[in-house]
C-alpha cells in the first residue's frame, strides 16, 4: 500500500510589524516665541546636515543663531553685500535650498523716507531690512500691498531658477491690511508659487511673544496680526505637475565650485 506525501503548505505570511516609537516629542505647525527659536526646527525637518543652503535676505543673521555652525553650507547675501534676491550670482540648478524672508509690509517698501512705514512696533523690522542702507524702491509697477507680491513672486522665480529639482524654498510672510483691504499674503504666494512650479511642503505659524503696539488708534477695524508664517516650497521638476507632485526627500548634491559666498563654518 503506497503512502501518500502531503503538499507543502504555503508558509504564513509575515504580520506587518509597525515601526517607530511613541513620543509627543514632534515639531508642530504652531511655535509662540522667535525666529531663532523655530527656524531650526524647520530646517531639521526638511533640509538634511550637509545641504547647500543659500539665505538671499541674511540681514543680521537672526534666523541662524541657533543653528549649529557647520551642519550645512550657508551662502548668505542680501542688499547690504550687493546682491539683489531677484538676481543671485549662483549657477542654475546649484543650490540645496533657499530662505526667502523680504519685507513683508507694503510700507516698507514705499519710495520715500518720510511716508515709509516701521514705527513703533515695527521700527525693528525696517532696521533689519535697511541694514545695508536705505530700503530699495519695490519691483515693477505694483503699488501698496502688491509691491509686496511682486517681490515675493519675482525672487521666487529666481530661487527656482538656482534650486536643484527637489530643491526646498523656506519663505517668511506675513498677512497684513493695506488701503482698508485685508490681504492674505500667504494664501496669494502659495497660489502664485504653484503657478511658478513649487509644491506647498509645509506650513508654520509663528505667533509673537508679546502684544504688538498701536501708535494712534481711532477706530479697530480688523484684528491686529500677531503672528507670522514660515512657508516650505519644494521645487517641481520641468514637465510634471504640481498637482500630482508629492513630497520627495532632499538629496543635497555637489557643492557648486568657488562659491565666493560659502560660509559653511
Amino acid at each position: 500500500m503506497s503512502e501518500e506525501i502531503a503538499a507543502p503548505q504555503p508558509a504564513a505570511p509575515a504580520k506587518r510589524v509597525q515601526g517607530g516609537v511613541a513620543t509627543a516629542d514632534v515639531v508642530l505647525s504652531a511655535h509662540a516665541g522667535r525666529n531663532a527659536e523655530l527656524f531650526p526646527r524647520i530646517l531639521a525637518l526638511h533640509v538634511p546636515p550637509g545641504a547647500i543652503i543659500a539665505d538671499v535676505t541674511y540681514g543680521q543673521g537672526v534666523f541662524w543663531q541657533q543653528v549649529p555652525p557647520g551642519r550645512y553650507r550657508l551662502l548668505p547675501s542680501d542688499l547690504a553685500t550687493g546682491t539683489d534676491c531677484r538676481a543671485l550670482p549662483h549657477a542654475d540648478a546649484s543650490i540645496d535650498a533657499l530662505v526667502l524672508d523680504p519685507p513683508y509690509m507694503e510700507g516698507l517698501l514705499r519710495e520715500k523716507a518720510e511716508t515709509r512705514g516701521g514705527l513703533g512696533s515695527h521700527v525693528g523690522l525696517r532696521a533689519y531690512y535697511a541694514a545695508g542702507g536705505e530700503t530699495p524702491s519695490a519691483p515693477g509697477a505694483g503699488r501698496w500691498h502688491q509691491a509686496v507680491l511682486d517681490l515675493y513672486l519675482a525672487a521666487a522665480a529666481e530661487a527656482r531658477r538656482v534650486l536643484r529639482d527637489h530643491g526646498i524654498l523656506i519663505v517668511k510672510c506675513q498677512d497684513e491690511v493695506s488701503a482698508n483691504r485685508q490681504e492674505l499674503t500667504h494664501v496669494q504666494i502659495v497660489t502664485g508659487l504653484a503657478a511658478l512650479g513649487f509644491y506647498a511642503r509645509d506650513l508654520f505659524v509663528l505667533l509673537r511673544a508679546n502684544r504688538p503696539g498701536v501708535a494712534r488708534l481711532k477706530r479697530q477695524v480688523h484684528a491686529r496680526k500677531n503672528h507670522s508664517y514660515f512657508l516650505v516650497f519644494q521645487k517641481v521638476p520641468d514637465g510634471q505637475e504640481v498637482a500630482r507632485y508629492r513630497t520627495r526627500v532632499l538629496v543635497p548634491g555637489a557643492a557648486p565650485a568657488g562659491d565666493p559666498a560659502d560660509r559653511s563654518g
